[in-house]
C-alpha cells in the first residue's frame, strides 16, 4: 500500500522517546520530513540519529516546552523554514502527574491542563492555514482512559477526554477542508512512561512492578504489552494519504484490553 507520505512535512510533538518517537520514526521511514520536538536537546539529537539510520526522508529537530505559547510557535515556524507547509500534525505530551483527587491543587489542574489540552489547541490554531492548503491530518494521541478511565490518574482521565471532545468537534468543523482529525490511544504499551506508571502502582500496593506488569497482562487478550512501533504504524496510516474517509474516530491500540463497544 502507498502511504503517499513521501515529501509531506510531519510536525510530531514529544517525540525523542516513547511512542512520539516511534511514530516519527515510521513517518520519516515512509518519506515523510519529520520535525522532531522535546525539551532535551540530548535526547533530540539522539532520536535524529537514530531515525536517520532508515529514513527515506529528512529528519530535524527543534526545543519545544508544550506549556509555552511562544516555544510552540517559534516550533511551527521552524518547522515551516526547514521542510516548508505542514501536511501532517502530531499532537502528543507528556501525562501528567498521576494521583487520586484529593491529591491535586489548583496548581496541579492548571499545569496538567496546559500540557495536556491547552497545548494541542494552540498548535493545532498555529498549523491549521498550512492543514487547510495541503488536505491536512490532524492526530492527537491520548489515552484508553477515553473509554475507561484509569485508577490514580486522574489529571489525565480529565483532559484525554478533553481531548476527545476536541477532535470530535475540529473532525466536523474541519471536514470542508478536507482536514481528517482523529485521536488514538494507547493501551499498554511498552515505554517509559507504561514502566513508570506500573512502578508507581506498586510502591502505592506495596508489591513489585513485575507483579503488577503480571497483572496487567491477565486483563489483556493478547497477553503482552504492545511494542511502540505497532502503535506506531496505526497512527502513520490514519494520517497518510492512505486514508481518505476516516474522520472524527477515536482508534484504541491496547491488545483487546478495552471491553467497551
Amino acid at each position: 500500500m502507498d502511504l503517499q507520505l513521501k515529501g509531506k512535512t510531519a510536525l510530531v510533538l514529544a517525540s525523542s522517546s516513547g511512542l512520539g518517537k516511534a511514530i516519527a520514526h515510521e513517518l520519516a521511514d515512509e518519506g515523510a520530513n519529520v520535525m522532531l520536538t522535546s525539551r532535551s536537546e540530548n535526547k533530540l539529537k539522539a532520536a535524529k540519529e537514530e531515525i536517520e539510520k532508515t529514513a527515506k526522508g529528512s529528519v530535524s529537530y527543534t526545543l519545544l516546552d508544550q506549556t509555552e505559547y511562544e516555544s510552540i510557535a517559534k516550533a511551527v515556524k521552524r518547522t515551516r523554514e526547514t521542510f516548508g507547509p505542514i501536511s501532517i500534525l502530531i499532537n502528543n505530551s507528556g501525562g501528567p502527574t498521576a494521583g487520586k483527587f484529593e491529591s491535586f491543587k489548583d496548581e496541579d489542574w492548571q499545569q496538567a491542563f496546559e500540557l495536556t489540552l491547552l497545548s494541542y489547541v494552540r498548535v493545532i490554531r498555529m498549523v491549521l492555514p498550512d492543514l487547510k492548503e495541503n488536505n491536512g491530518r490532524i492526530l492527537n494521541n491520548t489515552s484508553t482512559s477515553t473509554k475507561e478511565p484509569i485508577d490514580g490518574l486522574t489529571l489525565s482521565n480529565v483532559f484525554r477526554t478533553g481531548i476527545l471532545g476536541l477532535s470530535k468537534t475540529l473532525a466536523q468543523e474541519l471536514a470542508a477542508d478536507n482536514i481528517l482529525v482523529n485521536t488514538i490511544g494507547p493501551g499498554r504499551i511498552q515505554t517509559e512512561r507504561v514502566e513508570e506508571l506500573d512502578q508507581i502502582t506498586a510502591n502505592n500496593k506495596g508489591q513489585t512492578s513485575e507483579e503488577i506488569k503480571d497483572a496487567n497482562l491477565s486483563t489483556i487478550p493478547m497477553g503482552r504489552y504492545g511494542e511502540p512501533e505497532e502503535f506506531a504504524k496505526v497512527a502513520t496510516f490514519l494520517v497518510s494519504g492512505a486514508n481518505t474517509y476516516m474522520t472524527g474516530q477515536n482508534i484504541l491500540v491496547d491488545g483487546g484490553k478495552i471491553k467497551a463497544i
